[in-house]
């Protein structure tokens, strides 16, 4: 068991989809879903498998924001990141002396595949902390171990300073309007910022160790935004300890995708079998759809904002009639409720329920039986209003 269990579940001849934080702050957030941990760990296009389910689902971004993205980003780096470094002395570095822009390392950071890629990084990171002086790196690659396996992981820049602290950098092209950002927003872009901090620490314990220097990742990031309605960027300083805390936790929490992947049917494969197109799945539904339920499962309603197959989870989940379909929250209040119709019998929807629970100190029936007690109470004393009389016109 090992790769090669991984190749053969994506099928012959079919490249991994690689990782990025947005899918691993998704993933962190929801641990106890096999299913995603496996088929993101082994590299499938949950995508091109939903829609060949029959369950597309309209997620991620639009071309539209792509580009608009792409174009604030260039701007905020160009001229040598001026603008960045002058943002980021503003909000993380004030009463330092701020950098000249020739004072400003810019390290070439390409090299052949994620795994050079990688090892670029990391000794551009040692001589910029080395060196003593600000740097600025621009899409760095970053490995972090997810499910036993490795993600590589790509930042919008991380800036070193002279002090040796290392700051992420989020680029972001949702407005910033008089200071503030959409929440939801914001607190997706501090998850991805957290898994970045997450892959820089252990480079940071490497570096300092080979350097000599305190070497620490901050705890804060940068988020770029543009300001107000207008093309040009403003930055705020976002702590990150609480989103790092909860995905180093969540991401140790995973099971390791060969341990998943040994306990499934030898036969299980997710190949789409593509025609000759490279697109369309020959595969019938039937069979893709038996290899996916091979794999346990954890849907939530917030897995629709960040999972390509969420909606084929959720269609299995109504069909079982889970609890987990109603969310987090009432899922936590249900107790040992693990079906809508245990949670109907409990309440007494139809009378008295031989197999209903019946435990008078379990305090989800008591509190469902009281609920449905005030419904029906509420229902009986709702009167219909008499026809109204025929008001006498105006005189």
């Amino acid at each position: 068991m090992g790769r090669g269990r991984l190749t053969e579940l994506r099928g012959p001849g079919v490249r991994p989809r690689p990782l990025d934080a947005r899918a691993l702050a998704a993933l962190a957030a929801n641990p106890g879903c096999r299913r995603r941990a496996l088929l993101d760990g082994a590299g499938v296009d949950k995508g091109a498998l939903a829609q060949a389910l029959g369950s597309p689902a309209a997620y991620g971004q639009s071309q539209f924001a792509i580009v608009r993205g792409h174009a604030f980003e260039s701007r905020v780096k160009s001229d040598g990141g001026t603008e960045l470094l002058r943002l980021l002395h503003e909000r993380l570095a004030p009463g330092t002396p701020a950098p000249a822009p020739d004072e400003v390392a810019t390290p070439d950071l390409s090299a052949a595949g994620p795994e050079g890629r990688t090892a670029r990084t990391a000794l551009a990171l040692r001589e910029a902390t080395a060196a003593g002086g600000w740097a600025l790196l621009d899409h760095p690659m970053l490995a972090v171990e997810v499910a036993g396996s490795p993600a590589y992981v790509e930042p919008d820049a991380v800036v070193v300073h002279p002090d040796g602290i290392w700051t992420v950098v989020e680029i972001k092209s949702f407005p910033m309007i008089d200071g503030s950002a959409d929440a939801a927003k914001v607190g997706a872009a501090v998850r991805q910022a957290a898994v970045y901090v997450l892959a820089l620490e252990p480079v940071a314990r490497h570096v300092g160790a080979h350097t000599g220097r305190p070497v620490r990742v901050g705890d804060r990031a940068l988020l770029v935004c543009p300001k107000d309605f207008s093309n040009l960027p403003t930055a705020a300083a976002v702590d990150v300890r609480k989103q790092l805390a909860t995905t180093r936790r969540q991401l140790t929490r995973l099971t390791r995708v060969e341990e998943i992947a040994a306990a499934l049917p030898p036969e299980t494969t997710f190949d789409l079998r593509l025609a000759d197109d490279g697109k369309t799945a020959t595969r019938p539904p039937e069979e893709l759809a038996q290899a996916v339920e091979a794999v346990g499962a954890a849907y939530v309603p917030d897995c629709l904002a960040a999972c390509e197959l969420a909606f084929h989870c959720r269609k299995r989940s109504r069909e079982d009639g889970a609890v987990e379909a109603l969310g987090r929250g009432v899922r936590g209040e249900l107790g040992g409720l693990r079906t809508i119709e245990e949670v109907l019998a409990a309440a007494g929807r139809d009378g008295p329920d031989p197999a209903a629970p019946d435990d008078p100190q379990d305090p989800a029936v008591a509190a469902l039986r009281r609920a449905a007690a005030l419904r029906a109470e509420a229902l009986a004393g709702a009167a219909v209003p008499a026809p109204r009389a025929e008001e006498p016109g105006c005189r």
